[in-house]
């Protein structure tokens, strides 16, 4: 009797599931690994890059690597799920990431760190748009909202705590701990997702998975990353970065006319320009790049213009975690009284005033200030995102709404490293502090040009445009 309840789901017999809370907190703890992946990462990078001698495009695709490839093959872990269940989808993708994850904290150059990240990727491609689905489909009305905050908090707060936890990592058994800790976590969570996971049946026809699709949307992001990557050492004004971006956007045509002709493509365009979901989907993107921006630029600045240790600058983005924290909880308490317009709006220009701080002053204490209300202002942007792409939408639809709105994550976290990592080189690969003023009035510009787009582009409260 107790395995019949779980396997039910509220589609099948039209209650809440008894267990959904706590399927909530579970799914909460899978999602922070992936997303944990990007931030403790980013605090160890200093360490991997003297340890294996990684070059500054190297290093940023460290980031990228992974990302890009989370991103890139989202949309497929999202068909896939609406394909054959969920339930299936999460163990395989948790698997593949553990697996991975322990390969990594193995290598010893650049190529097996590298191919470590893209395998880790692929099995958060697989877990992150099918836990998600799962979010959606087990709470429904204003539950699925309070939910869907629970879930960006642990994802928006997640990423910051991320550099706390690098630090005392790095600092202590080193950085390939930052990958080894994966492993017992996801092992435990594996078990008992196993147990407890409800089992969705997949009624109807099981058409082919668009493999070029996913192929051709993760290779042209891939040559954008490549070229803004390119344009950090060799300008943005060269025939090669111009070819590159040409390259990129040829890409993307024909990954839209692959959508168009597929039999089962991977993604409904219809879905993607409904207002809601394109909204949601940009301010996802722009969200992710900022915090990417906040701690790629944080972490190198305490760590190679100030000297600071990976202890001491963990320490440094602690209260940047409780920001995010604080920003997503706030937003997911207000959106339902004062609608998603204001708070995106306010979120971007939160996150930019935070920004522009140390891009006019640049020392420790403006960095942390400044970052720590950009956490804020991102933290919000997080739950306000999901919530316009993921509020409306249908059952049957969510597997691959989630697919986009988490595709759209990764892609904002590889360009952001991308961008960052190219207006700082100065400071990367040099002595001077004008790499990091660039970068910061960078990331603090676009999230003031955000703010004007989403006033324009958010929906209004019903009854309101």
């Amino acid at each position: 009797m107790a395995q019949q309840e779980i396997d039910r789901t509220p589609e099948e017999d039209g209650t809440a599931h008894p267990w959904r809370w706590r399927i909530l907190g579970l799914l909460g703890v899978a999602q922070l690994m992936l997303i944990l992946d990007v931030t403790v990462v980013a605090l160890a990078l200093p360490n991997i890059e003297t340890d294996l001698g990684l070059s500054r495009q190297a290093v940023t695709w460290t980031v990228s690597a992974y990302t890009l490839t989370f991103g890139g093959l989202m949309l497929l872990g999202g068909r896939l799920t609406d394909l054959i269940g969920a339930r299936r989808v999460v163990l395989a993708g948790l698997f593949v990431f553990t697996a991975a994850s322990l390969t990594t904290g193995f290598a010893d150059s650049a190529g097996p760190l590298l191919g470590g990240r893209i395998a880790q990727g692929i099995g958060a491609a697989l877990l992150s748009p099918a836990a998600l689905s799962l979010v959606v489909s087990l709470f429904e009305g204003d539950e699925r909202n309070k939910a869907l905050g629970v879930w960006s908090a642990l994802g928006g707060g997640g990423a910051a705590l991320g550099v706390l936890l690098g630090g005392l990592l790095t600092a202590g058994p080193g950085w390939p701990w930052v990958f080894y800790v994966n492993v017992p976590i996801g092992l435990v969570i594996l078990a008992v997702l196993a147990r407890t996971l409800p089992r969705h049946t997949v009624a109807g026809p099981r058409p082919r998975l668009d493999v070029l699709g996913a192929v051709l949307v993760t290779a042209s992001s891939g040559v954008l990353i490549y070229a803004i990557n390119r344009a950090g050492d060799h300008g943005w004004l060269t025939a090669a970065t111009g070819w590159l971006l040409l390259a990129a956007a040829l890409g993307y045509l024909g990954f839209v006319v692959r959508q168009k002709t597929a039999a089962s493509p991977l993604m409904d365009l219809a879905l993607l320009v409904r207002r809601p979901v394109a909204t949601g989907t940009f301010l996802i993107m722009m969200a992710t790049a900022l915090m990417i921006a906040v701690f790629f630029l944080g972490t190198f600045y305490f760590q190679n213009a100030r000297e600071y240790g990976p202890l001491r600058t963990g320490l440094l983005f602690l209260p940047v975690a409780v920001a995010t924290m604080l920003g997503a909880d706030l937003t997911g308490r207000a959106i339902a009284r004062a609608g998603a317009r204001p708070l995106a709006v306010a979120g971007l220009l939160v996150t930019a005033a935070g920004l522009a701080v140390p891009a006019l002053s640049l020392n420790t204490a403006t960095v942390v200030a400044g970052t720590v209300v950009a956490a804020a202002g991102t933290g919000a942007l997080f739950v306000v995102a999901s919530a316009t792409a993921l509020g409306q939408v249908a059952p049957h639809e969510a597997g691959i709404a989630s697919g986009i709105v988490s595709t759209f994550h990764e892609f904002g976290a590889s360009i952001g490293a991308a961008a960052i990592s190219s207006a700082a080189a100065a400071s990367l690969i040099g002595d001077t502090l004008s790499g990091f003023t660039s970068g910061f009035t960078l990331a603090a510009s676009a999230a003031a040009v955000a703010a004007l787009v989403a006033a324009v582009l958010t929906p209004g409260r019903p009854g309101t445009g």
